[in-house]
């Protein structure tokens, strides 16, 4: 039986920054299981280059994570170790947000 252990989200929310104050650029992130087959993905959208490369995290029968706005990098690897050690997503996540200083600019919770 699949767990909510594999699906593990910290930002899905759009992040929206203003270039220069003339318009709004945003940033997409989804992290998704089909139960069915147990497959999971991970993806980003953004204006800004290269995100692909910070923002989202998966590994096979542990999990995903997927970390934006004022990207914190180590997320991305800390929180599938939290996982692969037996915590759900949500104490991972909760594990994480609380060794934040700069969780109010990243943390935005849909379970």
């Amino acid at each position: 039986m699949l767990t909510h252990k594999f699906f593990f989200i910290l930002l899905i929310a759009a992040s929206v920054t203003f270039v220069q104050g003339i318009r709004p650029v945003n940033t997409y992130s989804i992290v998704a299981l089909d139960e069915e087959t147990g497959k999971l993905g991970a993806a980003v959208q953004s204006h800004w280059f290269s995100v692909g490369s910070l923002v989202p995290w998966a590994k096979a029968g542990v999990g995903a994570v997927a970390t934006q706005s004022f990207v914190k990098v180590e997320y991305g690897p800390d929180g599938l170790t939290l996982m692969s050690e037996g915590e759900t997503a949500h104490e991972a996540l909760e594990e994480l947000l609380a060794q934040d200083e700069g969780e109010a600019v990243r943390a935005s919770r849909h379970d």
